[in-house]
């Protein structure tokens, strides 16, 4: 038996979490002795990208080369991930939680008669059986999960398994699958990404600005700080709202849910909405000259104090050790 992992891409390159989640597996085939951890690529992707997966834990990629699947289109992946699933034998199939994956997943699990688990973030427990651990309300809280079924899908949370970095390159096969033409009936037209350096999803540091910050004419001093630590930046909901700052960098219950290894807020109050959307960040640090701000309760590290002073500062600092 093996495990299998279901990579995504974007603009022909392996997405970060997915590399997370290949190495998930590469962990979880030591714990439980199921062998070679067997990658699927789909898409249009380089020979190079996709032997880089064996980086992070994979010793063979499956690529499907067909470019229709360059799109995302759900039920046109689920089938071709679904066919490398009965070809290799997999007992297990490892993806990264995502809105691709997520929807992916749930149709894989009926395909092939899996169990499904998400928001996964340990290795699972085999004592008396197999026991997942998840994070749910909003990563508040944790629950257990025991699977009983012989096949497993488990989506895995970012930033919840360490990327594996010094793995052998992988050996990549092309590899044939039938896709009915009725699973691309729906059609995507048109995607607007968001722009940027670094994009908020795949980001492993993130600062935010709050209205605090007073107008978006202050924002140079969020970006430089960003760009001084090779963060993506985001923003809370009222600052999106007045449209100081886009949609798309919104974070926060209704907005993008991050879980990077630093979340820095800078002027934001920290309302539960906000906190909802965070709260999966590894460390915090909160900059707010109001020393009552509900932030603080949150955060792992707290300067009070003026952010048009501190921030600037701080830059300067980052920039010197470099």
């Amino acid at each position: 038996m093996s495990i299998l992992v279901y990579v995504e891409q974007s603009a022909g390159k392996i997405k970060k979490t997915s590399l997370e989640a290949v190495s998930y597996g590469y962990a979880l085939a030591a714990k439980t002795g199921e062998g070679a951890v067997v990658a699927v690529a789909l898409g249009t992707l380089g020979s190079n990208e996709l032997a880089s997966i064996g980086e992070a834990g994979a010793a063979k990629v499956l690529h499907i080369s067909d470019e229709r699947l360059n799109a995302g289109v759900i039920q046109a992946h689920a089938s071709a991930v679904a066919q490398a699933f009965e070809s290799t034998g997999a007992s297990t199939l490892i993806l990264a939680k995502s809105s691709l994956g997520d929807a992916v997943a749930a149709r894989l699990a009926i395909k092939l008669q899996a169990a499904l688990v998400s928001n996964v973030v340990e290795l699972p427990r085999l004592e008396g059986g197999f026991v997942v651990k998840r994070s749910i309300y909003t990563g508040k809280a944790f629950a257990d999960t025991t699977i009983t079924t012989a096949k497993k899908i488990l989506a895995i949370k970012k930033n919840a398994a360490d990327q594996k970095l010094d793995g052998a390159k992988a050996q990549v096969e092309t590899f044939a699958v039938a896709i009915p033409e009725s699973d691309f009936a729906s059609k995507i037209s048109a995607t607007e990404r968001a722009t940027g350096e670094v994009l908020l999803p795949e980001a492993d540091i993130v600062v935010s600005g709050g209205r605090g910050m007073k107008g978006p004419e202050n924002w140079g001093i969020i970006e430089e700080l960003a760009k001084t630590l090779g963060a993506a930046t985001g923003c809370s909901k009222p600052v999106s709202d007045i449209g100081w700052r886009p949609h798309h960098e919104h974070v926060g219950q209704t907005g993008v849910k991050v879980a990077p290894t630093l979340y820095i807020a800078v002027g934001i109050s920290g309302a539960i909405q906000h906190l909802a959307g965070v709260n999966s960040s590894k460390c915090i640090v909160v900059i707010n000259k109001d020393p009552e701000a509900p932030f603080f309760k949150a955060a792992d590290y707290g300067i009070v104090g003026d952010a048009f002073e501190i921030v600037p500062q701080l830059t300067a600092a980052l920039k010197a050790a470099q």
